[in-house]
């Protein structure tokens, strides 16, 4: 299958500008491209997405949408619909990326265990999405219907963002290796609790969020040193504590593996910085860590442009 064409904007309130460059370009001193963000995020409205990620100063931000509203076992009964934020679905995400192009690119989703999974996303990936996820469901993560999702990912050439959290959401971490294994040419993005947390070799998986200095040689540490198709998404209060928790730590962690992370906020706040604005924090413990200039780039929008299909 021929990888999917991009999504053409024909909504005539789009204006040239828009279309000709990123919203807020010559702002920047540095691109940073924003794997990690969402539509209606706790309720917040686009207008505020938009100065958020301005205030932050990123150039490009891959938007990621839920799945259908229903109640599933996947979904906890639909508490967890929304991804468990209040997150519109592709046709919100697809909509804005239309009428920003050049600021604003967006992943497809769907509950995987439905009978329209694989029709539904085909459709979204032959119209203009570039990945699929963010996928948080309480499914194993090598499950017959998390199978499904890395074959279609496979054939349309596009990556898939896992949400990892020990009891809810891609069940069975220590297994993962086996569908890195099982789909080579598939470039998976690891993101959230567990993921984060199993920087620790001495990590007790229950401990969502641990604090304290890290011991080297964790999982995630092996999974993205070991298989050259997963990377690490850096967003969220997950991925800010695993970095602050040990800065020494953090700051070899981050050289180590400066060709396989890229950033990503995943913040619902509607300032951009601040101590409630988790992507701003991480943005600068970035640029405190990671003095090297070519590092830094690669972890700001290298890795991600090399990964993702953005068709720059």
């Amino acid at each position: 299958m021929k990888r999917r064409h991009f999504l053409k904007s024909t909504s005539s309130a789009v204006s040239a500008a828009a279309v000709s460059s990123p919203l807020w370009a010559a702002e920047n001193s540095e691109v940073i491209y924003d794997i990690h963000q969402h539509i209606n995020f706790h309720g917040r409205r686009n207008g505020e997405l938009i100065a958020h990620q301005k205030m932050m100063g990123v150039t490009k931000t891959v938007l990621l949408p839920s799945g259908a509203q229903l109640a599933r076992d996947s979904t906890h009964g639909g508490r967890s619909n929304g991804l468990a934020a209040r997150i519109f679905g592709t046709a919100a995400a697809a909509r804005l990326a239309g009428e920003h192009p050049k600021s604003f690119v967006y992943f497809c989703n769907e509950i995987p265990d439905l009978d329209s999974t694989k029709a539904s996303l085909e459709k979204w990936l032959e119209g203009g999405a570039i990945g699929i996820g963010e996928q948080k469901f309480n499914l194993d993560c090598d499950s017959k219907p998390m199978q499904q999702v890395y074959e279609i990912a496979n054939a349309f050439e596009v990556p898939v963002l896992l949400h990892f959290q020990h009891g809810s959401y891609n069940l069975g971490f220590e297994r993962f290796h086996k569908m890195l294994e099982k789909y080579p040419k598939v470039n998976f993005f690891g993101h959230a609790q567990t993921w984060w947390g199993n920087i620790d070799a001495k990590l007790d998986q229950k401990d969502l969020y641990p604090k304290g200095k890290v011991t080297s040689g964790g999982l995630t540490d092996k999974y993205l040193a070991d298989y050259p198709n997963m990377f690490g998404d850096l967003s969220a209060g997950s991925g800010l504590n695993s970095m602050k928790r040990d800065e020494e730590h953090a700051a070899a962690f981050l050289d180590r593996h400066q060709d396989k992370l890229c950033l990503g906020t995943d913040c619902a706040d509607a300032i951009g910085e601040g101590t409630k604005c988790s992507g701003s924090g991480m943005i600068d413990l970035v640029r405190r860590l990671v003095p090297d200039d070519t590092a830094r780039a690669k972890i700001f929008s290298g890795n991600a442009k090399r990964v993702i299909p953005f068709g720059d």
